[in-house]
């Protein structure tokens, strides 16, 4: 998966914002106000890609011990976040899954209101 790929896949879902509310390095992807995704644009450009993505707890314990490409999340809630190296030991297809278990547990935590809200803008 390239920047391109991994920025399509996620500014795609509904209701998806992006933002640099640190620095112009960290893209930050969120739903409802909230993140579910963020990754630094340099580290892809020194060809070093990770992604933090949200997780429930015992799913991203799980997927710890079943991929070395990811560990706790990086400068994150390490029992909600993992970072994954991207082009890994996991698969693009499973990244994207990956992706969408993290968007799903951040659009489901938003107040029924909210997630109307993010519909309609979609």
């Amino acid at each position: 998966m390239n920047l391109e790929e991994f920025y399509e896949y996620c500014i795609s879902k509904k209701g998806v914002t992006e933002h640099f509310p640190f620095d112009q390095d960290i893209l930050v992807f969120k739903v409802g106000g909230k993140i579910f995704a963020l990754s630094s644009l340099k580290q892809w450009e020194l060809g070093q890609p990770s992604v933090n993505l949200k997780c429930n707890p015992d799913l991203a314990k799980e997927w710890r011990v079943q991929f070395e490409a990811v560990q706790p999340g990086f400068h994150m809630n390490k029992n909600h976040w993992n970072t994954v190296v991207v082009n890994s030991d996991v698969a693009a297809s499973f990244l994207k899954e990956m992706i969408d278990h993290s968007y799903d547990l951040v659009f489901n935590s938003l107040t029924k209101k909210i997630q109307q809200e993010t519909l309609d803008l979609s």
